[in-house]
C-alpha cells in the first residue's frame, strides 16, 4: 500500500553544496601553504619569525569562515534587507580611503585599523554584484519578461558607476579591471539588448584611452602596460615583475622543486610573491601538476557557481551567483595570466590563495552567499516539482 510521502521518496534532501566547499577549502589550505613558503625566509617581512605571515594567514582564513556560516545560515529575506547596507557600507569604505587612506605600491587603496590593513575595493566587488542583482530582482520579480529594460539597465549602471569611479580615483586598475568584467558578466545573464552590452564594451574601450591619455593611472601603471606590449622593453624595470614570475614557474617543471624549496622563491626574487604573485609559488614548488590542481579548484569554484545560478529561479540569486562567478573567473584569470606574461601585470589577488585578509573576507562572503542561495533552491525543489505546470505568456 502506498503512502501519501512515497512519490517524494527520490527527492534530494536539501543540503550544502559539498563540491563547492570542498574546492574553495582546498584552495584555502594550498593556499595557507604556499603563503607560508613564500614568507618563512623573507626576514625582511617576517623580522625573523618564520611563521609570522602563517599564522596571520590562519586568522584571515578562521575570520573568513566566521563570516562565511554567518551569511549561510542568515536567513534569505534578511540577505537582501541588509544588502543595500552592505552597498553603502562599500561606498564609505572607498571614500575614506581617499580622504585617509595608506598609500602601498603607488595606489591609495588601504585603511589602517589598528594592525590590521583593509581594502574596501575588495568588498565592493560583492557590493556591486549584490546591489545589481537586488535593484532587478525588486523591478522583475512576479512579472514574466525576456531580459531587463533599458531603466533597469542604467540603475545597475549607476550602481556600479559610484564605486567605480571611487576606485579609479586611488587609483586601481587591477580592481577596475575586474569589477568591469564582473558588471558585463551581470548584465549578459540579466538579459540586457546586445545593444547595451556592445556600447558598454565601446565605451569602457574609449575611457581606458581618455583615462590613459589624461593621466589618471599613474605612470607606473602605463609602464606595465608598455612593458607587457613589449616584454623586452625594460626587463629590469616595468618588465623585472613579469620576468622574474615566468623564471620561477618555468623552474617547476612537472613536479616542482617541493614545497619550502624553490630557488627563486627563497631567495625573494619575485616582488609580492606572498600576494599577487603566489601563482609563482605553486609553479616552481609544486609544478605543472601541482599549479595545475590549483587551476582546477579555481574552475570547479566557477562552475559550481554557475550550476547554483542556473538552477535557482529566484532572480536575485541567479544574478548573484552569476556576478560571484564573473568576479572569481576574471580574478583568476587576471592573477595566473600576470604571472605567465599572458596579461598585464596589476595588483590583483589570486581568490582563497594569496595573502590578505580582505580578499579573504570578500571571498569567504561570497562563499555563504552562493550556498545560500543554494540551500533556498534546493529547499524548494520538491515544490517545484510537484507544482502543476503552467504555460508562461508575455503580454
Amino acid at each position: 500500500m502506498s503512502t501519501p510521502t512515497s512519490g517524494r521518496t527520490t527527492l534530494k534532501a536539501p543540503g550544502l553544496d559539498w563540491l563547492l566547499m570542498v574546492a574553495a577549502l582546498a584552495l584555502v589550505f594550498m593556499g595557507t601553504l604556499l603563503v607560508w613558503s613564500a614568507t618563512s625566509t623573507r626576514e625582511d617581512l617576517t623580522g625573523g619569525e618564520t611563521t609570522a605571515y602563517l599564522t596571520k594567514q590562519l586568522v584571515n582564513v578562521a575570520i573568513g569562515l566566521v563570516l562565511m556560516v554567518t551569511v549561510m545560515a542568515t536567513d534569505h529575506r534578511w540577505v537582501r534587507i541588509t544588502a543595500p547596507l552592505f552597498y553603502v557600507g562599500s561606498i564609505v569604505g572607498l571614500a575614506l580611503v581617499l580622504v585617509a587612506g595608506s598609500t602601498i605600491n603607488g595606489s591609495r587603496s588601504w585603511i589602517q585599523l589598528g594592525g590590521m590593513s583593509i581594502q574596501p575595493s575588495e568588498f565592493a566587488k560583492l557590493s556591486v554584484v549584490v546591489g545589481m542583482a537586488l535593484l532587478v530582482a525588486e523591478r522583475t520579480e512576479g512579472r514574466w519578461r525576456r531580459g531587463v529594460r533599458s531603466v533597469e539597465v542604467i540603475g545597475m549602471l549607476v550602481i556600479a558607476g559610484l564605486p567605480a569611479a571611487l576606485i579609479m580615483l586611488q587609483p586601481d586598475l587591477g580592481t577596475m579591471l575586474v569589477l568591469t568584467a564582473t558588471v558585463f558578466g551581470v548584465l549578459a545573464v540579466s538579459g540586457a539588448d546586445r545593444r547595451w552590452l556592445m556600447g558598454l564594451s565601446v565605451a569602457g574601450i574609449a575611457a581606458a584611452a581618455v583615462a590613459v591619455s589624461a593621466g589618471v593611472l599613474k605612470d607606473y601603471q602605463v609602464d606595465r602596460f608598455m612593458a607587457f606590449t613589449n616584454p623586452g622593453l625594460d626587463p629590469r624595470g616595468a618588465g623585472y615583475n613579469t620576468e622574474q614570475a615566468r623564471i620561477a614557474v618555468g623552474n617547476g617543471g612537472l613536479f616542482g622543486q617541493g614545497l619550502f624549496d624553490g630557488s627563486q622563491t627563497r631567495s625573494g626574487f619575485v616582488p609580492e610573491q606572498h600576494t599577487d604573485f603566489i601563482f609563482t609559488v605553486a609553479g616552481e614548488e609544486l609544478g605543472l601538476v601541482g599549479a595545475g590542481l590549483l587551476i582546477a579548484l579555481l574552475a570547479i569554484v566557477i562552475w559550481r557557481a554557475l550550476a547554483i545560478s542556473a538552477d535557482t529561479d529566484d532572480m536575485f540569486g541567479r544574478l548573484a551567483a552569476a556576478g560571484i562567478a564573473c568576479w572569481f573567473g576574471f580574478q583568476a584569470f587576471q592573477n595566473i595570466g600576470m604571472c605567465l606574461g599572458i596579461m598585464p601585470v596589476t595588483g590583483v589577488p589570486l581568490p582563497f590563495v594569496s595573502y590578505g585578509g580582505s580578499s579573504m573576507f570578500a571571498g569567504m562572503l561570497a562563499l555563504g552567499l552562493l550556498q545560500n542561495i543554494h540551500l533556498r533552491s534546493s529547499a524548494a525543489l520538491p515544490t517545484r516539482l510537484l507544482a502543476t505546470p503552467r504555460v508562461l505568456v508575455r503580454r
